[in-house]
């Protein structure tokens, strides 16, 4: 094996992998066209907004966004969205 040097992340996919836990996905095609619609709704800016939110939480907001490589206003916008059509809900 090589000395590849791995990340945390990285290790924790490699076993997970490993241990057999990964499967196909069904209808792909399908799934491609369910995200294509999500990614089109939104990165679509029709509507502007301004809010108030604590420096703290506009500071990890953009550390976020850095480590995504996105700006920190669409991944805004992405939480936004996937609140709103409830792809994200509170545990």
């Amino acid at each position: 094996m090589s000395d590849l040097k791995l990340q945390p992340d990285e290790l924790e996919l490699l076993a997970s992998y490993e241990q057999d836990e990964w499967q196909s996905a069904k209808n792909v095609k399908e799934q491609k066209e369910q995200y294509r619609v999500y990614a089109r709704a939104t990165f679509r800016k029709d509507q502007r907004i301004n809010i108030r939110i604590s420096e703290k939480d506009l500071l990890d907001l953009q550390k976020r966004a850095l480590r995504e490589g996105i700006p920190y206003q669409t991944l805004i916008s992405s939480v936004l969205h996937k609140y709103t059509s409830g792809a994200l809900t509170e545990k």
